[in-house]
């Protein structure tokens, strides 16, 4: 083949002739292609590809027992499934597992405070104490203010250090050895006449799965 021939190649619209080096045809003015594009696009597939492999945002916490039994529940049991676009809700006692954790709201209390720790008038401490069971073979790591938030009838509530200062026992701070368990109690100063709170909990600030409680006046 000649140097000539060489420097020759199709245009992939057309089918004409064209110099090798030209990014434009003369004869139908479309760009040729290169390769930068499809390395592009491949990265664009594998990174779609991963992202549905890896990130389980759409997995959900399942009812696997009761704290007070601990026996399996029905999985499949319609009181314990919600609608696939809302999140499964967990009440006292109920024992809520997801990727090897297990989290349980085992008990909460209201109270009025004390002569010298007192809430905002009109507003009750609320102290909630939990149960984590850590069955995966990695460690992890609680806090009482990042790995919690609560909402009082949707309205978003603040860690109260002084409701937990009303209440004996551990907080819900520290690591959690592969295998292990922590018990600790959380609180929030809430209006004295809410209906209802919600309480988020997520092991992994990088993840958008989450445990939900409710409790319930």
């Amino acid at each position: 083949m000649s140097k000539e021939q060489s420097a020759i190649k199709i245009c992939k619209y057309c089918q004409t002739e064209i110099p090798s080096g030209a990014k434009v045809c003369p004869q139908c003015r479309k760009k040729q292609g290169g390769k930068l594009k499809w390395f592009i696009i491949a990265i664009l597939i594998v990174a779609v590809i991963g992202a549905a492999a890896g990130g389980g945002g759409d997995d959900k916490p399942e009812k696997v027992g009761n704290a007070d039994s601990n026996t399996e529940s029905n999985k499949d049991s319609s009181e314990n499934k919600v609608d696939d676009e809302k999140e499964t809700i967990f009440k006292k006692g109920e024992i809520a597992e997801l990727n090897g954790v297990q989290v349980t709201l085992m008990d909460y209390k209201e109270n009025t405070g004390s002569e010298y720790n007192k809430p905002s008038d009109g507003n009750v401490f609320l102290m909630a104490e939990f149960e984590i069971v850590n069955n995966t073979k990695e460690e992890l790591g609680i806090s009482s203010m990042l790995s919690f938030e609560a909402y009082a009838d949707d309205y978003k509530l603040d860690y109260s250090l002084a409701a937990i200062m009303e209440k004996e026992g551990n907080q819900l701070d520290g690591e959690i050895a592969a295998g292990k368990k922590m018990k600790g109690w959380i609180g929030w100063e809430v209006p004295q006449d809410y209906q209802a709170v919600e309480v988020h909990f997520t092991d992994n600030v990088w993840s958008s799965n989450k445990f939900m409680f409710l409790i319930e006046k």
